[in-house]
């Protein structure tokens, strides 16, 4: 899953919305000095954006759109179906929340905002790119799909393949369509039954 899976995913406390959205840059394990001063919602939510990792890694449906993904794509196949499948959410967001994707985009960039002590340094700079270019109302279209794979292609040579991930997703809409549509909804419940499981 990509940034708008994972902010979907998080519930409603801002703490554990940024936690799950910085996930991908905090590194290693969980250890007591790594944590020291982080509050109980922060550590769910890097916690949740592990699980939903994980989840999602090891599930038959993910696994079926990635070899699918890996005829073109090779070994970024993993990378290029977490963003069509923030694709297909942007696109049918209003089947997954009552707020436009507008509204809600805007909701949590201010939800960053204020909660930039608890960002990365390391990820700071992302995280201005990523709301002033509005990564998230990007997207829902084939061509904010084609600008995102195209800024990772050039982050490293391995990535380059990726410029060929907009035309495979368009070429195979219905196919990935369908294993997003399967898949979602069983993730939502996963992630929602983590945090009653695991939050205070």
């Amino acid at each position: 899953m990509n940034f708008l899976a994972h902010l979907l995913l998080s519930g409603d406390d801002e703490e554990v919305i940024v936690g799950n959205y910085v996930g991908d840059f905090i590194k290693g394990r969980l250890t007591g000095d790594k944590i020291i001063g982080w509050t109980d919602s922060f550590l769910l939510g890097v916690k949740l954006h592990r699980h939903i990792d994980m989840f999602t890694d090891e599930h038959p449906t993910v696994r079926e759109a990635k070899r699918k993904a890996a005829l073109v794509l090779g070994k970024t196949a993993g990378i290029a179906t977490d963003i069509y499948f923030d694709y297909f959410l942007a696109k049918y967001f209003n089947q997954f929340c009552s707020e436009s994707l507008e509204d809600y985009s805007a909701r949590m960039y201010q939800v960053i905002r204020e909660n930039d002590p608890l960002i990365p340094v390391h990820m700071k700079s992302m995280v201005r790119t990523m709301i002033k270019q509005d990564w998230l109302n990007t997207y829902r279209t084939l061509d904010g799909i084609r600008l995102t794979f195209s800024r990772l292609s050039g982050r490293a040579d391995f990535l380059s393949v990726l410029n060929l991930a907009e035309e495979d997703l368009e070429a195979n809409e219905p196919f990935y369509h369908d294993k997003f549509s399967t898949f979602f909804p069983l993730l939502q419940a996963e992630a929602s039954r983590f945090i009653s499981e695991h939050g205070n």
